[in-house]
């Protein structure tokens, strides 16, 4: 199955590009290096505040995985017999 993925990676640059800009984007939204001048949805709405901040997160994950990082391992339960 990793050589189908390998393939498809060399097939689509412009989607690897797109993938690792998306993930560039999320980490500068989150740094917030405006000291949140630039803000989706403000913080302050009640339940939607943190939804864009969820978002740029989702983007940091998915372009990790893509780049052969995959952080969401860690959230996986292990299937260990005893």
């Amino acid at each position: 199955m990793d050589d189908n993925v390998e393939k498809y990676k060399a097939k689509s640059p412009l989607k690897g590009f797109l993938i690792v800009l998306g993930g560039i984007f999320g980490l500068i939204y989150i740094i917030n290096p405006g000291a949140g001048i630039i803000e989706f949805i403000p913080d302050a709405v009640p339940i939607i505040g943190n939804l864009d901040e969820a978002g740029a997160t989702l983007l940091i994950l998915g372009a990790l995985r893509y780049i052969g990082v995959d952080l969401t391992k860690l959230f996986r339960k292990s299937l260990s017999k005893d």
